[in-house]
């Protein structure tokens, strides 16, 4: 059944951006005058299909990875002289840069709404309060502290963990001085530091907790939460809501204490104290042994933790005019932007690991946890994902988009097309690349698996 949820999750989630992307393609063209063939939503044989008034084919095909906009192009066949002005190919360069830059401007558009859609009907946000700062980090440099609520770093305002984890991602290998407006805590106002040249790790980055902050979070007891089919937990008769006392006659103060006795224990014999409708029981478990990433023995039960409730006081209800809401949504599809650009500039620069490139498998499990999640998590997923499709297809890559524009600009200011040959050449080196770091993404989604 989650194999199931998880497909149709990746399926509504590409269908619905593919169809965004493909949109604004097939408008702008139509805008020019020029004859659209086919309008299909995935890939291969068309499960089902129609046509419009003006012999346009809107298909649904087999293979939901992608889409296409078909166009009367005299490059792969003859045009009857009759069609000849509707064809893409007699267009002027301009108007072809319009209708492949069009796609990518649809993704940003759509961000755009959606963002403003979040702004509008109001969303509730974790504040960015400081818990805990590591020792001798950045963070500790620059003075920050226990209970410091953040609301601008470097001048930008953040509202949420999310936000802040953007910042400082772009600030990742820098030097110079970094900035901090704060309040609540030991004071309010200004706080400044240096970075120092900052690096992430290449595997797991994780800005917030490379620069020393560990964020302000509620206890979090031993309560168990979803307890997995075919695990030693439900094979050993644990169920949700039960609160673990003790392993092994040593009492469980939180959450991290019960993990930290089971992950130590593969395959051994352990005695839970626990309670259950008010009364302590007992029984026996044995966790499983899974060999973790760096190699070591690690025990599991297959139980995981009931999620406390956030309080009052680290909530922060966020909502905008329609008018108001509109800069706002704007400038959230800049910020996921600018991530973009700059996590790629970081890749190639070997700040980054390519480990972090995510392909349909991580895709679809994202999107399954999104759409589990609700209806803000969903939508601020699929406005992300949007942003980074438009951004990845402005790159000037030979059958990408930016490669078509980059070939329409150059033909603009040459006055002539370039050359079958180079476009030949450009377009086998664009498929090679593609499809190289297609296969590398699906190798770090399976290793993450």
């Amino acid at each position: 059944m989650q194999i199931i949820e998880t497909i149709l999750s990746l399926v509504l989630t590409l269908g619905i951006l593919v169809t965004i992307h493909e949109y604004g393609h097939f408008w702008v063209a139509r805008r020019f005058g020029v004859k659209v063939l086919r309008f299909s939503v995935g890939f291969g044989k068309p499960l089902w299909s129609w046509y419009d008034r003006h012999g346009t084919e809107f298909a649904v095909a087999a293979i939901p990875l992608g889409g296409y906009v078909k166009m009367l192009d005299a490059r792969e066949g003859p045009v009857s002289p009759e069609l000849i002005d509707q064809a893409f190919t007699s267009k002027s360069p301009y108007q072809r840069i319009a209708i492949a830059a069009a796609g990518p401007a649809a993704n940003f558009i759509f961000a755009i709404a959606a963002y403003w859609l979040l702004a509008v009907v109001g969303v509730t946000t974790v504040a960015p309060i400081v818990g805990s700062v590591t020792p001798g980090s950045v963070a500790e440099r620059v003075g920050l502290a226990p209970g410091m609520e953040l609301t601008e770093v470097d001048g930008h305002g953040v509202s949420s963990w999310r936000s802040v984890n953007m910042r400082l991602l772009e600030r990742a290998g820098e030097h110079g001085t970094v900035s901090f407006a704060i309040t609540g805590g030991q004071g309010q106002g200004l706080l400044q530091g240096e970075l120092g040249g900052w690096s992430l790790s290449t595997d797991t980055p994780d800005p917030l907790g490379e620069f020393g902050i560990v964020p302000n979070r509620p206890a979090i007891p031993p309560v168990l939460g979803v307890i997995s089919a075919g695990g030693r937990a439900s094979a050993a008769g644990l169920q949700s809501g039960d609160r673990i006392i003790a392993v092994d006659g040593d009492p469980v103060e939180d959450w991290f204490g019960l993990v930290e006795h089971i992950r130590k224990s593969p395959e051994q014999s352990l005695v839970l104290r626990f309670e259950r409708e008010g009364a302590e029981r007992m029984l026996n478990i044995v966790p499983a042994a899974k060999t973790a990433d760096d190699g070591e023995t690690i025990g599991l039960i297959g139980a995981g933790v009931q999620v406390p409730e956030w309080p009052e006081s680290s909530l922060r209800e966020i909502s905008y005019g329609p008018l108001a809401a509109f800069p706002v949504a704007v400038e959230e599809t800049w910020a996921d932007t600018r991530l973009t650009l700059v996590a790629i500039k970081k890749m190639l620069t070997g700040l980054l690991s390519p480990s972090n490139l995510s392909g349909p498998i991580t895709i679809a499990l994202v999107a399954e946890a999104s759409v589990s999640s609700g209806f803000e998590d969903f939508v601020r997923f699929l406005a992300y994902l949007s942003v980074s499709l438009g951004v990845l297809n402005l790159l000037p890559v030979p059958v990408l988009d930016g490669g078509h524009i980059l070939y329409y600009t150059i033909e603009a200011i040459r006055r002539k097309p370039v050359s079958e040959q180079v476009q030949a050449i450009g377009l086998r080196i664009g498929m090679a690349l593609i499809l190289t770091l297609m296969v590398f993404a699906l190798y770090n989604d399976l290793m993450r698996l």
